[in-house]
């Protein structure tokens, strides 16, 4: 009787393996493995090899689904490959090496040799190859043996020459006990998509663009220095399943079943071991594309800053580079609502209005009437305005934020990005860093030509409106010129009512806070000073620059107690108020200070005390007399006897001035000026406009409990 060659099972290949392993260390263990390698600088380019290989082992599986579930859609794809002519010159260089690897698995797993020996050998035959090559070309002979095998089974039933081949190799034994062996085969399963896992980690180390990551960096450095060890263990894993499908066709259903178990655990063992490595290389890989990412970010930020500084023949580079380069259609039309190219904005003066999703309604409405009346004076239509919506990248986009944005973009009627992620990243950093965007709206311009002409116009468009065309810094200077510290300044675009009274001559107090009962005193006082002065007054109430609803519960108590006239609509106190802090702002940026600009001084005055109690800007038409705090505005009406005797011979408002600007109330408060991070510039120092010293500069917090204000500065 002839005698059966038996192969070992591969828990006497394990045995070797951890005797190996217990007698030598990783570092000895790399030394081996390194010395195996002395490539000769071939490139091969192992991606459609690999895809080959990928496509056999996955249609190879003894299992209904396929391994790999893009399998299916990737034989087209390959039907076109394989006949490139590039392909079957490689295939036909590496077929000799192939077939030679393939033999000595084939004859080392049936003949009982030890798994670190044979790898090594395999690494040795492939000395002259790049690692991922060795690889590749390693699961490639594999491929051969296990996809024969399961070719036969697939096939035996209908080819009758299949069927004698299967019969010598036992596959329609083995079929009859895949029940009992299918735990078996799971667990080779996922050894193979292990070891396939860890080949596409490598292919794609090796194939990161050396533009933007070189060898030295340290994320691919780390990553390339474990690359032999995982070559090695994934050749290893290679052999342990060849020696798999070795056993089951020469030792017969019988010794794998009994021996089933501990196969199992023992490939399990391999892939747990392969996936830690995996795992290790996808850690090193995301490190590599986030330096990548870096990388290529600068190139782009620095690619818009040189678009910038530099002359343009028109706006498309610049807008091409911070809205979309890539996207047909970037645009929505606001009026339209239909996409658009950026041609459309080709040549024109554009207005970049940047802002979070958190847009303030009472501002966007503010702006929507002025874009309005620009567009009904045909005169002023030469710019537009695009709006950029800036999100956090590293947030993830919910069906609540898109609904968000998409309800914020149907209230416009200009331009705006179609979707926020069109804005890059790099962009956004500039956007921040270059024009100081805190996440409160900016409004950025471009001339014709791409020029940036005011990296901040939204002051000059709350003070001046579509006047400010071309919103220029010498059209905002020349603007100022114009203006003077009189009552028009503070009301205009905001209610004409008040602009009547201003040409009736009439005297008009403006004041504001929301102490009631100071208010009640003002108004009362007030009144009764006019009527025995003989004079025409109107009280106005403007309200405060935060605490929104305290304001409208004061609103609501002067309307019920016919106390003075106020702003029934509070975006006509919010436009107030951001207005007057837009002046300052303008100011500050042209590089005014209080001790040369009397305009700056009076402004800063009210914008001081209307975080301290009540204030009123006392005029008659359009001069302004007395712009002052509540501890020396009541005063000075509480005590009018002290100064009428004055009415007759230098008027009225010149008497009260004068006796104004005399009093030293004890209670003045400190003058304070509270800058949000949100609105981007800063100044570093301030003088007083009540002593013209340097003020002291301190860190706060601020909760005003206002829902509105809020929402503004997030």
């Amino acid at each position: 009787m002839a005698s059966r060659t038996i192969a070992p099972s591969l828990q006497q290949l394990i045995k070797g393996e951890r005797s190996m392993i217990a007698m030598s260390d990783e570092n000895s263990m790399m030394k081996q493995i390194l010395a195996t390698h002395t490539p000769d600088g071939r490139e091969v380019d192992v991606k459609p090899l690999f895809q080959l290989v990928e496509d056999i082992l996955s249609r190879a599986s003894p299992d209904v689904d396929p391994l790999f579930v893009s399998s299916q859609t990737r034989i087209e794809t390959w039907e076109d490959e394989t006949q490139h002519t590039s392909f079957i010159a490689m295939l036909e260089a590496l077929s000799f090496t192939i077939d030679r690897v393939a033999c000595e698995i084939q004859y080392k797993s049936s003949a009982g040799g030890d798994a670190h020996t044979t790898t090594a050998s395999i690494l040795n035959n492939l000395a002259s190859f790049p690692w991922e090559a060795k690889l590749v070309i390693t699961l490639a002979a594999f491929a051969l043996s296990y996809g024969e095998f399961w070719l036969l089974a697939q096939i035996y039933s209908s080819n009758q020459l299949a069927k004698s081949v299967a019969i010598l190799k036992q596959v329609p034994t083995i079929l009859e006990h895949s029940a009992l062996l299918k735990p078996r085969f799971d667990a080779l399963n996922n050894l193979i998509k292990a070891m396939m896992d860890v080949t596409k980690s490598i292919i794609e180390l090796k194939g990161l663009p050396s533009m933007y990551i070189s060898k030295d960096s340290a994320p691919l450095s780390t990553a390339l220095s474990h690359i032999p060890i995982a070559v090695y263990w994934t050749i290893r894993a290679v052999v342990a399943c060849a020696t798999q499908i070795s056993s089951l066709s020469s030792m017969g259903t019988e010794h794998a079943i009994m021996a089933g178990a501990t196969e199992t655990w023992e490939l399990s063992t391999l892939a747990h071991k392969i996936r830690n490595i995996l795992d290790h290389l996808n850690k090193q890989l995301a490190l590599c594309y986030k330096y990548i990412e870096e990388n290529i970010d600068l190139e782009t930020y620095q690619m818009l800053q040189n678009l910038l500084d530099s002359v343009q023949i028109d706006n498309m580079k610049i807008l091409k580079a911070l809205i979309s380069a890539k996207e047909d259609l970037p645009l929505l039309d606001g009026s339209t609502k239909r996409r658009v190219n950026l041609e459309a904005l080709r040549r024109k003066n554009v207005l970049l209005l940047i802002s979070s999703l958190d847009f303030p309604r009472d501002e966007l409405s503010i702006l929507e009437q002025i874009y309005s009346e620009s567009r009904v004076n045909s005169s002023r239509m030469e710019y537009e305005i695009v709006w950029i919506p800036i999100v956090d990248r590293s947030v993830i986009w919910t069906e609540s934020l898109q609904k968000q944005f998409e309800t914020l973009q149907a209230t416009m009627t200009w331009y705006s990005v179609y979707s926020p992620s069109l804005i890059q990243k790099p962009v956004i950093r500039f956007i921040r860093e270059k024009w100081h965007f805190r996440n409160k709206p900016i409004l950025v311009v471009l001339d014709p030509q791409g020029k940036v002409v005011s990296p901040n116009a939204i002051h000059m468009m709350w003070i001046w409106g579509s006047t400010a065309f071309p919103f220029t810094s010498l059209r905002e200077e020349a603007l100022w010129r114009e203006e003077t510290w009189k009552l028009e300044l503070l009301v205009d675009g905001i209610d004409p009512t008040i602009l009547n009274w201003i040409k009736e001559g009439k005297f008009i107090y403006l004041y504001g806070g929301t102490d009631m009962e100071w208010i009640r005193k003002f108004t009362t006082t007030a009144r009764t000073v006019a009527s025995i002065a003989r004079i025409p007054l109107e009280l106005v109430y403007v309200g405060k620059s935060t605490k929104r609803e305290q304001v409208r519960k004061c609103i609501t108590a002067i309307t019920v107690e016919k106390l003075s006239y106020c702003w029934q609509d509070l975006a006509m106190v919010w436009f107030f108020w951001t207005r007057l802090e837009s002046m300052m702002f303008s100011k500050i940026q042209l590089g005014n200070t209080v001790d040369v600009d009397p305009m700056l001084r009076e402004i800063k005055k009210l914008l001081s005390y209307d975080k301290e109690g009540g204030w009123a800007v006392l005029s008659k038409g359009s001069f302004v007399f007395v712009n002052g705090h509540s501890s020396s505005v009541l005063p000075t009406f509480t005590e009018y006897d002290a100064w009428k005797e004055y009415v007759p011979q230098k008027g009225f408002e010149i008497a009260c001035m004068d006796y104004h600007n005399g009093l030293r109330p004890d209670s003045l408060p400190c003058c304070r000026f509270e800058f949000a991070t949100a609105v981007g510039r800063i100044p570093e120092t301030m003088k007083c406009p009540e002593c013209l010293r340097i003020m002291e500069k301190y860190m706060s917090f601020l909760c005003c409990h206002d829902e509105s204000t809020i929402n503004a500065l997030i």
